[in-house]
């Protein structure tokens, strides 16, 4: 005859004690740091007897299971790191018109210039292809990574980027700051010329009404925002509801004053930082851009200095015209790209990077505004720069460009080109005759080259470069950390959303 089923209430017994068993160990291993190797065995002796026990008593007790089976639990202490930690990046997700929209009607965007062959690749331009001889020569096009990219479609290709920033965040209580994707600069550029201000200003005063409403805006009314201009700063400044004055009112608006303003040239207030133009080479790994940089370390280089651009003889002051001059009557020292031809050779990214490649010097004087493309591009090829103006350079791109200008490029007071008592053949020659400088400013100029790029979105590992994008957001993320130590710390941040030009920061 078989011996009686114990009864249920030995059963629960039996459980209650083991329970309490496992619970006191696990509390004396708390106190004294002891392994918990008592209560994993405990524990597996348990989970046998009481395997019709509730699921959830059967998910806390298996958080100690034997470390045999692979599942080793994790000390209390151990945290893994996270590497975005205050780098993190919020994206508004704007309605198609602020961005999309502008570019979808793309024949607009530039009177007398059609932009639309250049929007392709995410505003990267068309590839360049080896379509001559001379463009293998010139660039190094079997790695795909050279565009005709066009100056102004900075907002675009940033756009792309944070699209795969790795710290992008869809939680907007963890980033560091917010990116505002509007293509500002396409939406003005459309309305320059034969609109009146109400059309000029209406895009932006409408993202601004949109912004407000936003709970992400209210944290810091704006200040923990930027955006990407893509045109020079002085094209969103017009204070003033005079039709004939330039450009819109974006950052005259009382919410786009506290933000922070990217744009490829600055105009002296304190709130604005300016980015490297987009050049023609999108690298899409570290291998690459040492390769580059050991090609135009290289190069042989036959001109003493070089100008790809046009005259300026409507503007005032303009130093273009003696440059021209002296560069047609050097016989043969100085290359001149002429802009002004209708033979598109400054449209022609081989041609321009060439000129560049064989010179020693580029001369970058100012043009309609204190920058140009042309600085970036040659910087590009290695050949060292020569500016007019301190705008032009060393006041703008500080992010990029290191502090002593002395060691990257040659600097001449425009004051002796307008007079007459410079010859730049001499004053070059006298600097080339001393090979060793050459040779180590050129170096400093090829240093430069990872930091004015924008690279191929998903760079990562070895392979990640700190390029112009990169170096952006770190600064922006400074600059908001810096502000909000200062409301903590009930400081005045008038200062550094100013309203007030300060032109000595461009002197």
């Amino acid at each position: 005859m078989k011996k009686p089923v114990p009864r249920l209430r030995f059963i629960i017994s039996v459980i209650f004690v083991l329970c309490l068993f496992v619970v006191f160990q696990i509390h004396k291993s708390d106190l004294f740091g002891k392994t918990l190797q008592t209560p994993y065995q405990v524990n597996n002796i348990f989970i046998s007897i009481a395997s019709s026990s509730s699921s959830h008593r059967q998910n806390f007790l298996t958080k100690y299971s034997n470390e045999s089976d692979g599942n080793r639990a994790k000390h209390p202490d151990a945290v893994e790191t996270d590497t975005c930690a205050g780098r993190y990046i919020y994206m508004h997700d704007l309605p198609s018109l602020f961005n999309d929209d502008i570019i979808k009607n793309c024949r607009t965007l530039i009177k007398w210039f059609n932009i639309c062959p250049f929007i392709v690749n995410s505003g990267l331009g068309p590839q360049v292809l080896e379509y001559a001889n001379k463009t293998p020569q010139v660039l190094t096009t079997k790695t795909g990574s050279w565009y005709s990219t066009n100056q102004f479609l900075l907002s675009v290709i940033f756009r792309e980027r944070m699209k795969h920033y790795e710290c992008l965040t869809n939680d907007s209580s963890q980033a560091s700051a917010i990116y505002i994707p509007y293509f500002a600069g396409l939406d003005v550029g459309r309305h320059l010329w034969g609109y009146n201000t109400m059309v000029r200003d209406a895009l932006g005063t409408k993202l601004a009404r949109w912004l407000r409403e936003r709970p992400e805006w209210r944290k810091m009314h704006g200040r923990d925002h930027f955006f990407v201009a893509g045109r020079i700063g002085w094209d969103f400044r017009r204070c003033s509801d005079e039709a004939s004055d330039w450009g819109s009112n974006l950052m005259c608006l009382p919410e786009f004053s506290n933000t922070t303003m990217l744009s490829i040239e600055t105009t002296a207030w304190t709130n604005e930082f300016a980015l490297p133009y987009p050049t023609y080479f999108h690298p899409k790994s570290l291998t690459e851009v040492r390769i580059w940089q050991r090609k135009v370390k290289s190069v042989e280089r036959t001109h003493l200095f070089c100008f790809v651009g046009a005259p300026r003889p409507k503007l005032d002051g303009s130093i273009r015209g003696e440059i021209i001059k002296q560069c047609l009557a050097s016989h043969g020292t100085c290359k001149f790209l002429n802009c002004n031809e209708p033979g598109k050779d400054c449209d022609n990214p081989v041609k321009i990077m060439d000129a560049f490649e064989r010179s020693v010097f580029c001369l970058q004087p100012p043009g309609d505004s204190y920058t140009r493309r042309s600085i970036f591009d040659s910087i590009l090829a290695g050949c060292i720069p020569v500016f007019f103006h301190p705008g032009s350079g060393y006041k703008q791109y500080r992010w990029y460009f290191p502090k002593d200008y002395t060691k990257y490029s040659v600097y001449i007071p425009e004051n002796g080109m307008k007079n007459g008592t410079v010859s730049l053949r001499n004053l070059l020659g006298r600097i080339d005759i001393d090979k060793e400088s050459v040779l180590r400013m050129r170096n400093e100029v090829v240093k430069i080259i990872p930091k004015i790029i924008y690279t191929k979105p998903g760079l990562v590992g070895s392979e990640k470069i700190e390029d112009a994008f990169d170096i952006a957001v770190d600064r922006v993320i400074e600059r908001v950390t810096m502000v909000k130590r200062m409301m903590e710390e009930g400081k005045d941040i008038r200062s550094e959303y100013s309203q007030i030009r300060d032109l000595r920061k461009l002197e």
